[in-house]
């Protein structure tokens, strides 16, 4: 069964850092059928971690894959801004964590020792070589 420590994006860090990282990133629920990404639309600079439950991925209207808890989803948008390729939506309520350089980056800002410049390097490493 997969768990938040064994997301690729958090390959090689300590439990307590991706503690740190889960507890200062904000989370948000989704209705069942609610939309959280649209297909082609700007990149909004987030990844989104699922918490609870589950959501929809579609191309051009076809189901392509169904993700759970623990799976992460447009992690690349940390990274760049292109257009989003597919649609999410929420299958039942869904929690997801919300991930963005902008709050990674206020954690560093913001003294907090275990977060630092290493660790944001090595996110992003993990964020190119994993996926």
């Amino acid at each position: 069964m997969q768990d938040i420590y064994s997301l690729k994006i958090f390959t090689w860090l300590e439990k307590n850092i991706i503690d740190i990282i889960i507890k200062n990133s904000p989370s948000e629920i989704f209705s069942p059928g609610e939309i959280i990404i649209i297909e082609w639309t700007p990149s909004n600079g987030k990844g989104y971690i699922i918490k609870s439950w589950e959501v929809d991925i579609e191309i051009g209207g076809k189901k392509i894959a169904e993700l759970w808890a623990w799976e992460i989803f447009w992690e690349i948008a940390l990274l760049n801004e292109e257009k989003r390729t597919a649609t999410v939506t929420a299958i039942s309520t869904t929690e997801v964590i919300i991930l963005n350089q902008e709050n990674l980056i206020e954690m560093i800002n913001n003294g907090n020792e275990s977060i630092n410049k290493d660790i944001m390097d090595r996110l992003e490493y993990n964020l190119i070589h994993n996926y």
